[in-house]
């Protein structure tokens, strides 16, 4: 470490932000797509599904204003429902010039590590990156596992990779491992959005020189691959505020008329395409015509081997947060708690919906997840998890 610490001198490089832009959409193509719909509704729909309220889409009154502000794209910093957000006061220099002290001393400081990087955004963490390179022509993911080791390793390592690239690294392995294919696939594949399924497929493209829908083919079966490879499609319609009411109903007919095993490429579409704003309709629709959830008649149609992608991915469409709630309690609940999951949620939720996640966790289970966290986890690991969860739910 002589050479890092010869660079603890105050840094003079200033690395510029970037803003990346990402779009996607992508219309169904079989079962009755909304273009079929009466004239008017059609059109619209082919794209997006969204509410009978006016014709017009634009920015809010609030958004005007914010956007008068200049923080009108500041989402990190204003109304985000992560538990870590964008860090005001951010210098790329200090944080680089602090994590060299971390690992330049006798003995490496770990919790200034943690300190660090879970108290800025991924965007700002890239940042620091690219400003630790240009200070020492040396890697800092690369530093930094070369001071560390065991779970606080990989939790640094998550935290350092843009989030496209983890989440390619993490499917790949629950792909090679089939016993966990369905479960983290099945979340990864279902709860991102479609511009980071893309990324996230090109990471994996290039890192493993292999696409993912190739292991997809070839490690799964059944109705598990045909969700899986249709979500990897990235065909889900996007959301922008009009109900369309006549695919509603079609969707709810078509679903109440496919029986069998031979059916179930309309369950396949209406569950990977629709949003899922669209698909919580449907799902309350159906209950109120048949008088009962749409899972049950899943559990009643289909073999147990069908049943479980199907049902995880309903639980996804009607209340994500708390099906993530439910993952991190199952972790937690295991003779030893399974930090591959809790890092991986806690992680890749910090900057989207974690708070939503924690409310959801004390709500179903009487206890909060940090003090839930605090009794279970142990060894190094157990500050970053803590510091990405935040604070205790009262």
């Amino acid at each position: 470490m002589t050479h890092l610490a010869s660079l603890l001198a105050p840094l003079g490089t200033h690395v510029p932000a970037r803003t990346h832009t990402h779009s996607s959409e992508i219309a169904p193509t079989d079962l009755k797509s909304p273009a079929g719909n009466s004239k008017g509704e059609g059109q619209a729909a082919a794209h997006c599904t969204m509410s009978v309220t006016s014709g017009k889409t634009g920015p809010s009154l609030t958004q005007e204003i914010l956007s008068h502000l200049g923080l009108a794209s500041k989402t990190a910093a204003w109304g985000t429902l992560g538990t870590l957000r964008t860090f005001l006061s951010f210098s790329a220099d200090k944080d680089v010039q602090r994590l060299l002290r971390a690992i330049a001393g006798q003995g490496v400081d770990s919790s200034a590590i943690v300190d660090v990087l879970t108290n800025r955004s991924r965007q700002q963490r890239q940042l620091i990156s690219r400003g630790f390179q240009e200070r020492t022509q040396q890697d800092l993911l690369q530093s930094l596992q070369a001071a560390l080791s065991g779970s606080l390793e990989r939790i640094v390592v998550a935290l350092l990779q843009p989030a496209a690239r983890f989440d390619a690294q993490q499917l790949r392995t629950a792909l090679k491992d089939s016993s966990s294919a369905e479960d983290v696939a099945m979340e990864i594949l279902a709860t991102r959005t479609p511009p980071q399924l893309q990324e996230c497929l090109a990471f994996y493209k290039h890192d493993f020189q292999m696409e993912a829908e190739e292991d997809i083919k070839s490690k799964t079966s059944g109705i598990l691959q045909d969700l899986l490879l249709a979500l990897a499609k990235g065909r889900r319609e996007s959301y922008c505020g009009i109900i369309d009411y006549n695919l509603a109903e079609q969707d709810v007919q078509a679903l109440k008329r496919a029986e069998g095993p031979s059916t179930k490429g309309t369950w396949v579409l209406v569950f990977t395409q629709r949003n899922p704003e669209h698909l919580v309709r449907v799902f309350h629709q159906y209950q109120r015509d048949t008088g009962h959830e749409l899972e049950k008649t899943v559990r009643h149609r289909f073999h147990r081997d069908a049943q479980g992608p199907l049902l995880s991915l309903a639980s996804v469409i009607r209340n994500t947060p708390l099906y993530f709630a439910d993952k991190l309690h199952r972790a937690l609940q295991e003779t030893e708690p399974n930090y591959q999951v809790l890092m991986r949620i806690l992680v890749s939720r910090s900057e989207t919906d974690l708070l939503s996640i924690r409310a959801e966790f004390k709500k179903k289970f009487g206890k909060s997840l940090y003090s839930s966290l605090q009794d279970a986890v142990k060894g190094d690991c157990r500050s970053a998890l803590l510091a990405l969860c935040r604070a205790e739910d009262i």
